[in-house]
């Protein structure tokens, strides 16, 4: 990339901190925290982002992430997921700076997962797949209004759409690392086997993002849908039996139940992996395996 700053709003975060751990040799880094900048604030955004460039890069980890708080907090996910991205996009648009913004794999509109209804599908989703249209939770819905409003404001956004990510830490809050403190205190565990998807390792999404966003040649990605996951797919069971096993515990503890057993809020889907092939052909690394990310993960955290 040419010698432009690196602005990361959303720092604070799981996927930010990751980045910030990450970044490459050369590259000038400005990390926003939600303390420093609400994105939701457009009056504010103007005030930060003034001095952005076409050399100046946005990387939006930025967002409204509590998928069942969002059923009853509509406003404060509409903000975070819709007026903030298009406020980025709006500053990057006058300036001529690139924004990559961070989305996810709930603005699909597949079957949820419960209810005794089959998993209809099986194919991993491609960026242009049609089933964008009416997402079945106010975080999804939220999010992929977000990733329209951004793209009119601004038709160079790159979107990058990933799902599941942890980093696995023994105190983070994320499910891999729920999980390694459920195994200490529980003889046994119920976790769900009906919902499929694609375990992400954040530290392997934010490396795959800095290759991103070095990229020599920028034109098969800007203006792009890209999907970015650890490579197979797993339900949440396989995924904790997958943890016991790298703990050395024994993964009989974890029994499968089905998510009409654990209601939540916010419906989740049964199937919700995203392919990989878009990224590939832009001329960027797959992310490995799931199953390698996650030996990573909790050997280093």
């Amino acid at each position: 990339m040419n010698a432009g700053v690196v602005f990361l709003t959303g720092a604070g975060g799981q996927l930010g901190r990751a980045l910030l751990a990450t970044v490459p040799d050369g590259i000038t880094v400005r990390p926003l925290t939600s303390h420093d900048l609400d994105i939701a604030d457009d009056a504010a955004v103007q005030r930060r982002l003034a001095a952005l460039t076409p050399d100046d890069i946005v990387i939006n980890c930025a967002a409204y992430t509590d998928v069942d708080g969002a059923e009853t907090d509509r406003e404060g996910a509409w903000a975070g997921n819709v007026h903030g991205p298009a406020n980025l996009a709006g500053a990057c648009a006058a300036s001529g700076a690139w924004l990559i913004h961070i989305s996810t794999d709930y603005v699909f509109d597949g079957p949820a997962a419960g209810a005794g209804a089959p998993t209809t599908r099986t194919e991993p989703y491609e960026p242009d797949d049609a089933a964008t249209s009416n997402p079945p939770t106010v975080y999804g819905e939220t999010k992929l209004a977000g990733e329209r409003s951004a793209q009119k404001a601004n038709p160079q956004v790159t979107i990058v759409r990933t799902a599941w990510v942890y980093t696995g830490g023994e105190h983070s809050r994320d499910f891999v690392g729920t999980m390694r403190r459920l195994s200490a205190q529980r003889d046994t565990l119920s976790v769900v086997d009906d919902q499929t998807g694609s375990p992400t390792y954040a530290y392997d999404l934010a490396r795959g993002l800095w290759e991103l966003a070095t990229l020599p040649a920028r034109d098969d990605v800007v203006g792009h849908v890209l999907h970015a996951t650890n490579s197979g797919q797993a339900t949440w069971w396989e995924l904790t039996r997958a943890i016991f096993t790298d703990l050395g515990l024994d993964p009989r503890r974890v029994q499968p139940c089905t998510t009409d057993e654990f209601p939540r809020p916010a419906p989740r889907p049964a199937y919700s992996v995203l392919s990989g092939a878009a990224w590939r052909q832009a001329g960027l690394t797959p992310l490995r395996d799931w199953r390698l990310a996650l030996d990573d993960a909790l050997a280093t955290q």
